[in-house]
Formats: C-alpha cells, structure tokens, sequence
C-alpha cells in the first residue's frame, strides 16, 4: 500500500478554507437512483427480492450499465456476471475499485449492497465531470450473486475475480439447478468463467460503503463508521433423516420425527452463541418432508450459521455444530448428516485505509466510529488480493434482510461524500492531482 502513503503520513491534504471547495455527489441524483433500482424486483409482499445469477439482477445490472453509459463511463461485464464501470480514458495503472453488490435476499431491503454500487458510480460521475486526474485508475463494481440466495455459493462475483471459483459451477439452487445454466441464461459466461480472475497486483485497493445492518452507530448517534475487520462465516447443511408415518396412529414413544429432531438442533445451535462459543449462531433456512398435517415428517433440511471475528473462535463454532447434531442423532434416534457448503475466513480491512476514511469523514465535520462487521461483505473475499477499507452508515433500528430496512437520505448522502472524499485523499497521497477546483457537472 506505500502507492497511498503510510500510516504514520499525517500530512493534511485537503485545499486551505480559502481554496477552492472539493466536490461533493449530487445527491438528489444518488437517491433517485437508488430509488429506481428498488423498484426492480419489488416484492409485492414487501422488500425487494432480486436474487443472485437470476433474471432481476440482470436485469439490475443492465438497467446500472445504463445508468454509467449516460454519466459517460464505459461498462463492462465478466463472465462471472460481475458488472464495471469504468472511466472514459486509457488505464493509468493499478484500479482502486469500488462498490458492492446488487443482488438481495428472499423480500430483503433496498439498500443492502445497492448503496455501495449507486455511491460508486456516483464517485466516479463526479470524477469523470471534474476531469479528476488520478495515479490509479477509479472502477465500480457490481459484484454477482452476494447473498447466494438462490445458487447457493456466496459471493460469486468475487470469489471468481479472486481466483476463489474453481468449483463455481458445482453450485446449484435448492432444487438442483446448476450455476452453469443460470450464467449462460443471465448475463455470464459459464465457459469462460476463470477469465474473470483478476491477476495479482491489478487491484491497488477496495473500497465498500455499506448500510451497517445493526444499530450501532444509530444508538450511538455516530453519522460514519470506519470498518476495522470483517467477521468470518461458516454455512453447515444439516439433514435428517427420519421415519415419514400416520400422525393418528403411530404412537409418541415409536416415533422418528425428523422435525422434533430438526427443532432440537435449532435451539441446540442457539446455544452455541449464548454459551459464548462464537458470536452468532443462526437457524436460518429449515425445510420437511412430507409437510403434510397428518404424517409425522420423515426428513428435515436446515442450515446452521455461524460467525465469530476471531478464527479459533469461529473453528469452535463449527466444531459445536457437529457435537449439537451428534447429539440429536443418539437422543432422537434419526440419521443427522451435515456437511460445511461454505465458509470465509475473518479479515482485518487496511490500516492505511481506515486512516483515510477517517480523516475524509473529519473533513466533512463527521464523527466517525471504528468497529466491526458482523455481516459478511464482498470486501472480506477481495482481501485476498488487494487491502480493503470499508465506511459504513447508520441502519434505522438495526433492521437488514428485511423490508424495513432503511437509512435516512441525509445519512446515504453523507456516507457516499465520505467515499469520494476518501478517493480524494488516496490520489492525494500517491501524488495525484485531484483537479479539486472544477465543480461537477449536474
């Protein structure tokens, strides 16, 4: 990272009060946007459901292209379904990249992941109209299929620019559909798919602005958070395997119920987290057999989630999963089977990063406070390959994944002038001409 100076460089960068003012995003344009972007995929049950690898992200990405071809940017997509923006000039060096992802969960919210894609091209509108010069080269990012909310492999889009997706086309939805016929139906290119690993070295650093998805920063009425690690996630399949019979007249003592089984390995992962083993440990998806009223359920499918900033920690999670479904299968008598499906290790974000965000938050007059994530980010995958800073902003009541899911304009607004403040800083410490003096074009 010496391309964007070092932590001890405390030298202030940003123009004298009676210099020209820096730019600033436009932000009745941001919130349009946004706005537009939540309307594909509204759920008539509420949220927006605007699954990964699915029709509505392409959809989301094209209408997105759209939108930075208008701003004058050039974009571009992988054979992963990743799209980029980038600016109209030949490339100067190493790509700061910035973004998110534009998929959601089952009704989730409209902020999530989208904040950070519509910020960035945003930030690069503003540098395109000021004729910004930079010694890297400023590109947006939307990555695919985040969530894994249909084809079940998180964080795709990233993983297959980090060289992380040898076996991307293994993966399916949760009725078999394969990855494969999902890209070549929806915008990527499954035969192509390891062209979309990044070589080392390319991606100076990534920057992601998110909604926190926790009530920090709102009860402690902070407007920006500066992200100083990310925590790590292990995903483990459970199935139950136990007898289908007549509800009315198969006794209680000669029953195998998959479902009795399933609901005591729900409250058993609970208390992983309550006995402090990890963070969090969640029930998230459970799904019978037959599901019917009068047969006692034969099978059950569940996931267990858990999450911990420390990898010992996060180990000892996992590891009480699977003393938990021992345990049901000598009490209950049914065949408990689990299998990890996914897993990302805990990352730090960069310190240098961090310094900038900080200091870009202190120029606006924003109070800032650091903490951790406790949702999984694009950012933790990419740290593979290139330092990664993260700003969050606050989440009205803590909700996320959920249709009221919110932030306050005012709050959006300010967390995405953070983000170009930031880029600002970073082309500053690595002797940019940041070209401060020209106001962007509406």
């Amino acid at each position: 990272m010496t391309q964007f100076g070092s932590p001890g460089d405390t030298t202030e960068r940003d123009p004298s009060p009676a210099g020209p003012p820096a730019p600033r995003v436009d932000g009745v344009r941001l919130l349009q946007i946004l706005d537009r972007l939540g309307e594909i995929g509204a759920d008539p049950g509420g949220g927006v459901t605007r699954l990964g690898l699915g029709p509505l992200e392409q959809q989301a990405r094209n209408w997105l292209a759209g939108v930075g071809h208008a701003a004058g940017l050039v974009p571009s997509t992988d054979p992963a379904g990743n799209l980029f923006l980038r600016l109209p000039r030949p490339a100067r060096g190493p790509v700061l990249l910035i973004g998110s992802h534009a998929d959601t969960v089952v009704q989730g919210g409209r902020l999530d992941g989208a904040y950070g894609v519509v910020a960035a091209i945003e930030v690069l509108r503003v540098l395109h109209a000021t004729g910004t010069r930079l010694p890297f080269d400023p590109v947006a990012v939307a990555f695919s299929n985040e969530e894994g909310a249909l084809v079940q492999l998180p964080f795709f889009g990233s993983r297959a620019v980090c060289g992380q997706l040898a076996d991307g086309l293994s993966a399916t939805d949760r009725s078999g559909r394969g990855a494969r016929e999902y890209l070549a139906e929806y915008g990527g290119d499954p035969d192509r798919l390891a062209e979309a690993a990044w070589p080392a070295g390319s991606i100076a650093a990534y920057l992601e602005l998110h909604i926190e998805q926790g009530p920090v920063l709102e009860r402690a009425g902070i407007p920006i958070g500066v992200v100083e690690g990310i925590v790590g996630r292990v995903i483990v399949d459970i199935e139950v395997t136990g007898q289908a019979q007549h509800a009315g007249t198969t006794p209680m003592d000669a029953r195998r119920d998959a479902l009795v089984a399933a609901a005591e390995l729900v409250l058993g992962v609970r208390r992983i987290a309550a006995d402090k083993i990890c963070t969090t440990a969640t029930v998230g998806f459970l799904r019978t057999g037959p599901n019917v009223t009068n047969t006692v359920p034969g099978t059950a499918r569940l996931t267990a989630e858990v999450r911990d900033i420390d990898p010992a920690r996060l180990a000892a999670g996992e590891a009480a999963v699977r003393e938990v479904c021992a345990e049901v299968e000598r009490r209950t008598g049914c065949s408990v089977r689990c299998v990890r499906s996914s897993g990302s290790a805990p990352v730090a974000t960069d310190p240098v990063l961090r310094r900038a965000i900080a200091e870009a938050a202190d120029a606006l007059g924003l109070a800032q406070l650091s903490l951790p994530s406790g949702a999984g980010h694009d950012a933790q995958i990419v740290a593979s390959l290139a330092p990664i800073g993260m700003i969050f902003v606050p989440s009205s009541d803590g909700i996320s994944h959920a249709p009221a899911e919110d932030t306050p304009p005012e709050a959006l607004v300010r967390g995405a002038d953070v983000l170009l403040r930031t880029v600002l800083r970073l082309g500053a410490a690595a002797g940019g001409d940041t070209g401060r003096g020209k106001q962007p074009a509406s």
